[in-house]
């Protein structure tokens, strides 16, 4: 092209530059405004007008981050029962149960008699460090006084939890010595198990309790079956009753040890979200041994994969009560202020294809209330009781029996509940947390006896609760405010109370062995 031809095609080649420059950049002013309004404060909405109305002219003092969080709520409320708003004050504490440890002093403890008891220091924590033992009562924090001021558990917390290293000065009453002892403890990093328990049963037979899924729940997983197969466990029970589930990872992990070759666990979908499966991939520690699952209606969520996909591939038993019925995968959105957003964003499937999601069509009351409506329809006392939706069959792998979608797990095995609860003496003294107080006082008085069982096993084969210390025992319920009205009530031997306090894990030798309820910082 000449000289000439430049100069004459030159404007227009400037002007079509001009032209798509100026198309482009309000392309990308267009696109950086729907970023602004997608993740930057929306201005000039319904609800923000509605917000500035309310902080000009509204007749009383209104605290404007209650409002925004209650708005929130009210919003998730319309989408589904595990879609939540965490405010920024409660992250922490939500953060630390699934991740598995936190900082603070180490000792479980619960609350007997207006004063808070050690119940026992957790192994290798800084308490134990120093000395504190089961039994001892805190009676000052910091120099001030926690005993006898009727202090709830959410105080203890606050005063004795906070950050390694810092220190916090606590003042204790120890039976045998007539002055407080004091201590200055370094706080730590304080684990938090998921697994409860873990022994041999009988002969090959072993049993593991997980509580939930959190981040150390496979490692403890592993480190437990690892244990119970050098003493010759060849068959696994494992509890995931009032499991209401926690990370899908940490499920899936104990999964492909019992699941062989390449199987599916469990597949995820959303709409915005395409197909993810999860496969197991490497050569597990529990391929061969016969498995059976323990469940009721609280497992929940990961619990439900995993017995899920143990019952799709016709792995195991699943033993108990129908269990809860999520189905939904939740992500978590940090947000600017710290507070988070667990949204539900997909959907999790059996391997035989069902979503064991109950319904949640009718409103977070109603979804909420189902639990307490197996007790009323029978279905908790009466595997017939239990109504599954026959529009939404599916069928196992290996032996195609019938299974269903829906509504959580429906056990191969039906086990009811006990209903020894529901004796109304019983059920008052359970209610006010009288065994677990007694059981504290009566170790307290009693320690020198109580070091002479070498374990569990001795304790179990060699204590007796006798017809005295069962008279002392409703002597001191009814001391304690339990209605004289309900003695005609015969609750149950003394042999048969052992046998209660056992099965509910509020037996005297918790304090001594772990009592897995007590409160833990």
């Amino acid at each position: 092209m000449d000289t000439k031809n430049i100069k004459i095609w030159l404007p227009f080649m400037m002007a079509i530059v001009l032209a798509g420059g100026m198309f482009l950049g309000f392309r990308l002013e267009q696109h950086n405004a729907q970023k602004i309004r997608l993740f930057g404060p929306a201005r000039n909405t319904k609800f923000d007008e509605i917000m500035n109305y309310i902080e000009a002219n509204y007749v009383d003092d209104v605290k404007k981050d209650d409002l925004y969080d209650g708005a929130i709520n009210a919003m998730l409320a319309n989408l589904d029962p595990h879609s939540v708003y965490i405010p920024a004050k409660e992250i922490a504490g939500v953060e630390e149960e699934m991740v598995g440890n936190f900082e603070g002093i180490g000792i479980e403890f619960f609350i007997v008699n207006d004063t808070i008891m050690v119940v026992t220091p957790i192994s290798g924590g800084p308490s134990e460090l120093l000395g504190m033992q089961a039994g001892d009562r805190i009676i000052k924090i910091n120099d001030s006084l926690v005993a006898g001021i009727k202090i709830q558990n959410s105080d203890v917390v606050k005063k004795l939890k906070g950050p390694g290293g810092t220190k916090v000065k606590v003042s204790i009453k120890r039976n045998g010595s007539p002055n407080l002892i004091d201590y200055t403890i370094t706080r730590d990093k304080i684990p938090l198990y998921s697994l409860d328990a873990g022994f041999m049963v009988k002969d090959g037979i072993g049993y593991i309790k997980i509580n939930r899924f959190s981040a150390t729940t496979y490692e403890e997983f592993m480190k437990k079956l690892m244990e119970l197969q050098a003493k010759g466990m060849t068959k696994l029970i494992l509890d995931l009753r009032e499991n209401p589930g926690g990370f899908l990872e940490q499920a899936t992990a104990i999964l492909d040890e019992i699941l062989d070759g390449r199987k599916q666990m469990v597949y995820t979908q959303g709409r915005s979200f395409p197909k993810m499966e999860y496969n197991a991939k490497v050569p597990g520690r529990f391929e061969d041994g016969k498995i059976a699952i323990l469940m009721d209606e609280g497992s929940a969520s990961a619990s439900e994969i995993v017995a899920g996909a143990i019952q799709d591939w016709d792995r195991g038993i699943i033993v108990g009560r129908r269990s809860f019925g999520k189905g939904l995968v939740q992500d978590q959105y940090q947000l600017p202020d710290g507070s988070a957003l667990r949204l539900t964003i997909a959907k999790y499937f059996t391997p035989s294809g069902r979503c064991i999601q109950k319904s949640y069509k009718e409103g977070l009351d109603d979804y909420n209330q189902d639990v307490v409506d197996r007790y009323k329809h029978g279905e908790i006392f009466n595997k017939d009781s239990i109504h599954n939706d026959e529009t939404m069959v599916f069928y196992t792998k290996i032996k195609h029996r019938k299974v269903f979608a829906g509504g959580g797990i429906t056990p191969d095995f039906f086990v009811p509940l006990d209903t020894s609860s529901y004796n109304p003496l019983l059920g008052e003294i359970i209610s006010k947390g009288l065994i677990q107080q007694f059981a504290y006082n009566y170790y307290s008085s009693n320690k020198e006896k109580f070091s002479n069982y070498k374990n569990v096993k001795d304790y179990n084969s060699n204590f007796k609760i006798d017809e005295t210390m069962y008279g002392t025992f409703i002597n001191y319920a009814y001391q304690s405010g339990v209605s004289k009205s309900l003695e005609k009530y015969k609750i149950i031997s003394q042999s048969e109370l052992k046998l209660m306090v056992n099965h509910r894990q509020w037996i005297l030798k918790s304090i001594q062995f772990r009592y897995p309820f007590a409160n833990i910082f």
